[in-house]
């Protein structure tokens, strides 16, 4: 079994947000594999179903991203999913828009959703897909300073939509090959990917 969750914060003032584009692509794999709707369940949007043969749980927590790791851990504890079957799914500063990075434990870098999940289980030893979300830029261009706070919150600009919808999509084919083939193999086959 394997527990996939999507980061963001709730609400509609979010809907749409660089820092909710983990929640989008829970969307996408509920579309896709999972008969229904969310059920509101463990302090988060909860669905269960199936990826190819392998029967997965959808989870985006509702605490806002700095209390992510409390919900994630009463599902997790509920199905008694170990973190190494744990996948979350979230954005990143660090990356160019639309790439994408898997990787398999590793700290929280700044994130404040996988600082708390780090806190909450005690170990790094998580999956993750990593969407680049970029950095906010100066007047002339050039990657800005700070810690990006309000960058993160703020919607992504029209002509960023496109993309990032492709984006989306790609991540959610690699959460798909991470329940069917391992991390190692979907590492090898999306990361540095950006949707062409």
């Amino acid at each position: 079994m394997w527990l996939i969750a999507g980061l963001g914060n709730p609400g509609r003032r979010y809907h749409g947000t660089r820092h909710n584009i983990g929640f989008e692509v829970l969307d996408e794999l509920l579309r896709r594999h999972m008969q229904g709707a969310y059920r509101s369940k463990f302090g988060g949007e909860y669905a269960t179903g199936l990826i190819g043969t392998t029967k997965a749980i959808l989870f985006k927590p509702m605490e806002f991203m700095n209390n992510s790791g409390i919900p994630l851990q009463k599902v997790a504890q509920f199905h008694d999913v170990s973190p190494e079957n744990i996948l979350v799914v979230h954005d990143e500063l660090d990356l160019p828009p639309a790439k994408l990075r898997l990787k398999s434990g590793g700290g929280h870098g700044g994130n404040n959703g996988l600082r708390s999940i780090v806190a909450q289980f005690a170990t790094k030893d998580f999956q993750r897909i990593r969407i680049g979300i970029g950095k906010p830029l100066k007047s002339d261009g050039n990657p800005g300073e700070g810690s990006g706070a309000n960058y993160v919150l703020s919607p992504f600009a029209a002509h960023e939509k496109s993309t990032i919808e492709d984006a989306v999509r790609l991540a959610a084919d690699a959460a798909e090959s991470v329940v069917a083939s391992g991390i190692i193999q979907a590492m090898n086959d999306f990361n540095g990917v950006t949707p062409s």
